[in-house]
This record gives structure tokens, C-alpha cells and sequence, in this order.
């Protein structure tokens, strides 16, 4: 796309006009690929988390309190709820366990936002093909991380969760392409959700609410796209705005925010392919170290026991986010927290689903492993920008004098080495295992995976939830 025309919202109703005209045949096959092996991973998150503490509570909840005519699915489950709140929760379950993708530039988790407001247009238009359904989701994943991008990783710093934060407009894109608004409706499907976004990072400290941060997003951005198609107004220059739009409102200053990242490129460079999997359960700050860790294990096997120090060198970023010295505060704590999650991996061989348990969170012999893992900051990897954010330098000192050192610049899963199809499915598989028949896994991956030939993008929803 080529550099807006002028006009009081050239960003906004770029990205409208992007999103309006998206179809299946003009997006690269490359890219059809990855969101389809995304699109899994997101589903495979959600039916795991599906029977979680936290994501019950919400399920139940909600239906006792939304007495409409249910319309649409809680994913894993036989619950139906409102189109608004089934997204809310679907939302939460796909970020329930910290499993899901990742755009680690943006600053989002992607799939998290997008689909549950796409699936829920799909249910409410049972028409909708399974072309259109890719192409309504890769307008979601496409435009958040975009956001991302013209916001820099300052946003988090500043203390913004950004992925509910950005995630409306992710959600608004995805549920406008999916309802085929027109770009003037789509301009007003992203000021109305804009004006609902919100998140605070100080979530990550234990509380059940940041996994429904995710929720919430995708709930703000459905309601703006439904609430546009029936001619209601949003802020129609909400990222121009220099009073009250979101740029400047969610910036300390403007030298800290690029609208330019809007639009530069899109329809030409699709942020698709530069989303992340998550192969470990927790933040993905935390996954190059464990790389790291691991490789450092392989080269010269150690354990627990033999561990002096570890000192991880990332990010400013990285150290205010992952980096404080563990507290036993909640799961979301644990699996946020990076001295928690080496002393996981240290002790356990993994730092998967089977690793988190509450009984864990307060183990001796993890709390006291975690204080012997430092994270600090490298002025030279900071100085490398966003893009090298979850870079790090491990240093561990053994207790006979061995120095071992491992620099990893991206995880296993990223961008730069993204997981196999095989390793995609394979880690869905193990997710749902616990939740739904091998017939019905085997029936969701093949209907994912050959999304373009569906009739209707629903039967994804009567897969997840056995109807």
C-alpha cells in the first residue's frame, strides 16, 4: 500500500479500505499456509483451556447472567452464550495457559483476539465460506500487530498490557472483513472499539484477569464491527487524533509512536509470517533463555544441583517484565516470572502444561532455585531496538568453576525458525488429549487445515464443541 492520501484519517481508512477489500485470492498461498497452522495453535489453546479454574469461573459466570437467546459456542464445552460474551470468553480460553502465538515486534498475542470475533461472525452468518473465514482472520492478524508496530515496545513499558490493548483493533478488523463491512463502516468498527481499549500490565503479578484481558478485546472489537454494520459511529480519526486518539493518548510523547507502521506495506508484507508459536507454557519473554538453558544442557549436561548462578543479560523490556525476583503470587505470576521458569526447566526437564500446578507454586526447592537466577539489563541488546527484544546472553556459573555462556536472538517457533506443520499438530494433539475424542482432533485438524473447502466456517464451532 502506498503512502496514505491526505485526508483527516489517511491511517484509519487505509487500514479500513485494506480490510474492506481483503479477499482469499489476493493473499500470498505462503501466507494461507501459516495462518491455517495459527489458526490450530489458537484452537488447540483454547479447547486445553477450556476446563481451567479461571476460565470456568468466567463460563459460569456469564450464563448465569446472559439470559438472552444463546447464539454462539463456548469453545471445548456445550455452553452457548451471546455472540459478545462467547468471544469474551473464548478470548480468555485461548489466552488461558500462556500457549498461545505471538508477534514479538507488535507486542500481542494475535490469535487470541482475532478469532473469537471472526468464529462468532461465523456462527451469526453461517454462510460465511471457509475462504472468506481466512481471509477475515488474516485482516485480524495483520492490523493489531501493525498497531503494535506504530506504538514500539515503550507501550508495554509504559505499563499497558498491549495485547488487550492492541487486540481490539485486531478483533474490529477481523469481525469487519468478516461481516464484508464497507470501508466507510469499517472506519467506525475501529473507532468503536478503539475507544474501549484498555489493559494493565500490573496483571501479570498473579491475577486471574490478564488471561480475560485478551477476552475483553475481542468482545470490544466484535461489538464495534456489529455495532458499525447498523450504522452506529465510532472516533473516525482514532489513531490521527492528536486530543483523545489513541497514538497520543497511549504514548508519553509523540516521537514514541509511527503512525507510518499503519499502513506501510500492508497488503504487500504480511505481519502473518512474523507471528511466533509457543512451545513452552509461559510468557514468550521467557523462551529464549530457556533455549538457551537447554542448548547449554546438551552441550554439558548439569543440573539443579550443580547450579552456582545464572545470570540472563536481555532487554530493558525484558528485565521490567519478566525479570523481578519471583513472589508465589498465582499461576499467572509463575508463568510470567523467568527465574520461576528456569528453575522449572532446571527441575523438571520441561516447562509445559504438566509443570504448572498450584501445589508447585510455592515449592521450596523452586523458590529457592529462582533466587539464584538474576536478570540484568544489557545496554547493547536494548540498543538493538524491538526487533531484538527477547534476545538474551545466559551466563551460568557452575559449582566446580564451569563457565557456560549461550546467546540466542530468537526461540524455537519463531519467525526466524518456525515450527513444521507436524510440530504445530503435534502440539495441538497434545493439548486437546485431554479434553476431546482422537476422532474429533483428527476431525478439526484435517477441517483447519483444508479451511479453503469448507462450505461454512461454522463447522469449525460444531467440531470444538461435538454439536
Amino acid at each position: 500500500m502506498t503512502e496514505p492520501a491526505s485526508s483527516a484519517n489517511p491511517y484509519t481508512r487505509g487500514i479500513a479500505e485494506f480490510v474492506s477489500a481483503l479477499r482469499y485470492d489476493a493473499i500470498p498461498a505462503e501466507v494461507v499456509s501459516r495462518i491455517k497452522l495459527l489458526i490450530l495453535d489458537s484452537l488447540g489453546c483454547a479447547i486445553f483451556g477450556a476446563q481451567l479454574p479461571w476460565s470456568r469461573i468466567l463460563a459460569d459466570t456469564l450464563c448465569r447472567l446472559d439470559t438472552t437467546a444463546p447464539g454462539c459456542a463456548v469453545w471445548g464445552t456445550v455452553r452457548r452464550l451471546s455472540a459478545p460474551q462467547a468471544a469474551l470468553v473464548n478470548g480468555t480460553l485461548v489466552q488461558s495457559f500462556e500457549l498461545d502465538d505471538v508477534h514479538r515486534v507488535g507486542v500481542m498475542h494475535v490469535g487470541a483476539v482475532t478469532l473469537p470475533a471472526v468464529l462468532a461472525v461465523a456462527e451469526l452468518r453461517p454462510e460465511m465460506t471457509g475462504r472468506e473465514f481466512i481471509a477475515a482472520s488474516v485482516a485480524g492478524y495483520e492490523i493489531g500487530p501493525r498497531v503494535g508496530l506504530c506504538m514500539g515496545p515503550e507501550h508495554i513499558g509504559q505499563g499497558w498490557h498491549s495485547g488487550a490493548t492492541l487486540g481490539v483493533f485486531s478483533a474490529a478488523a477481523g469481525a469487519a472483513a468478516a461481516l464484508r463491512l464497507s470501508p466507510e463502516q469499517a472506519v467506525h468498527a475501529l473507532g468503536i472499539a478503539g475507544t474501549q481499549s484498555a489493559g494493565l500490565m500490573a496483571a501479570q503479578f498473579g491475577a486471574m484477569v490478564k488471561r480475560m484481558h485478551a477476552g475483553r478485546a475481542a468482545q470490544s472489537g466484535l461489538y464495534g464491527a456489529l455495532l458499525a454494520a447498523e450504522g452506529f459511529t465510532g472516533i473516525a480519526d482514532v489513531f490521527e487524533n492528536e486530543y483523545g486518539g489513541f497514538c497520543t493518548t497511549f504514548s508519553r510523547s509523540t516521537d514514541r509512536f509511527d503512525r507510518r507502521e499503519l499502513v506501510s506495506g500492508l497488503g504487500e508484507r504480511f505481519e502473518v509470517m512474523r507471528i511466533a508459536l509457543k512451545f513452552y507454557s509461559c510468557v514468550g519473554s521467557n523462551h529464549t533463555t530457556l533455549d538457551a538453558v537447554r542448548t547449554m544442557q546438551a552441550r554439558h549436561k548439569f543440573g539443579p544441583a550443580d547450579v552456582e548462578s545464572i545470570t540472563v543479560h536481555g532487554s530493558k523490556i525484558t528485565v521490567d517484565h519478566v525479570g523481578w525476583p519471583y513472589r508465589p503470587e498465582g499461576m499467572t505470576s509463575a508463568q510470567l516470572n523467568l527465574p520461576y521458569c528456569v528453575a522449572t526447566l532446571l527441575l523438571e526437564g520441561d516447562v509445559f502444561v504438566e509443570q504448572f500446578s498450584d501445589a508447585m507454586l510455592a515449592d521450596p526447592a523452586r523458590l529457592a532455585l529462582s533466587r539464584r537466577v538474576a536478570v540484568v539489563e544489557d545496554p547493547a541488546i536494548t540498543a538493538r531496538g524491538r526487533r531484538s527484544r527477547h534476545m538474551v546472553r545466559v551466563g551460568v556459573a557452575l559449582r566446580d568453576g564451569t563457565q557456560l555462556e549461550e546467546t540466542v536472538e530468537a526461540p524455537r517457533g519463531s519467525e526466524e525458525c518456525f515450527a513444521t506443520a507436524d510440530e504445530v499438530i503435534g502440539k495441538f494433539r497434545k493439548l486437546v488429549s485431554r479434553r476431546m475424542p482422537d476422532a474429533a482432533a483428527d476431525r478439526l485438524v484435517t477441517q483447519v487445515m483444508g479451511a479453503e473447502d469448507l462450505h461454512s466456517a461454522a463447522e469449525l464451532v460444531r467440531t470444538m464443541t461435538g454439536s
